[in-house]
């Protein structure tokens, strides 16, 4: 090899033993944001205090609270023979059950309507009369399970 061949082989080597030198990866972390962050967080904190110590003075009344009775209620039930019966009295047919749940509607404060099925009742059965229910302008409606 020639003399030029080798200094320049030289001079590139040097080169680039310079330029990785020079491009070292910084490893420290940028504090800046965080510290922008937490004083921000400081301050809120420092705004906030005084309005959680301020209390307002309530006069609160003294005595017995005042006993509810439970809402009036009425229970349809279905037998695993698809029988109906309105509060533990059979319903001769699905007009008569219908004539009830009109009563009920007419009435300014209706008691809610539970319907408990037996477990072997024909769930045909159980929706027929929850859609009569409905329709006829039964409000509260709920379904009972069997314990």
């Amino acid at each position: 090899m020639n003399n030029n061949t080798l200094r320049t082989r030289q001079m590139r080597r040097l080169a680039m033993q310079k330029s990785t030198e020079e491009e070292e990866v910084i490893v420290d972390i940028n504090t800046t944001p965080l510290i922008d962050v937490m004083l921000v967080l400081l301050v809120m904190l420092i705004i906030t205090i005084p309005l959680q110590t301020q209390s307002v003075q309530l006069a609160l009344g003294s005595g017995d609270p005042v006993q509810a009775e439970p809402p009036p209620s009425l229970t349809v039930g279905i037998d695993f023979d698809n029988t109906i019966s309105f509060d533990n009295q059979n319903v001769a047919n699905e007009d008569a059950l219908q004539q009830k749940f009109k009563e009920i509607a007419a009435l300014p404060d209706q008691p809610t309507i539970f319907i408990k099925p037996n477990r072997l009742a024909s769930y045909k059965t159980v929706a027929i009369i929850m859609a009569d229910a409905q329709r006829l302008g039964i409000k509260k409606i709920g379904i009972m399970g069997q314990n």
